[in-house]
């Protein structure tokens, strides 16, 4: 593997675990997240998607500017 994907699969890890803490967090306090949360999600897990575009997503889907 080659020092770029090492980063690259480091990365990804890095941003699937803040997904799953950002989930337990919510579920902690009584919430939970639906299927199109959970699709954007994975995208920015992957590197689909920026952290910025998760959370512009996540306020047009809630209505919040």
């Amino acid at each position: 593997m080659s020092a770029s994907a090492a980063d690259n699969s480091a990365a990804s890890k890095a941003r699937q675990r803040a997904v799953e803490d950002a989930v337990h967090s919510g579920e902690m306090e009584g919430l939970s997240v639906g299927d199109e949360f959970t699709a954007d999600a994975a995208e920015y897990a992957r590197g689909a998607i920026s952290l910025t575009e998760l959370g512009r997503r996540v306020r047009a889907r809630n209505g919040v500017a």
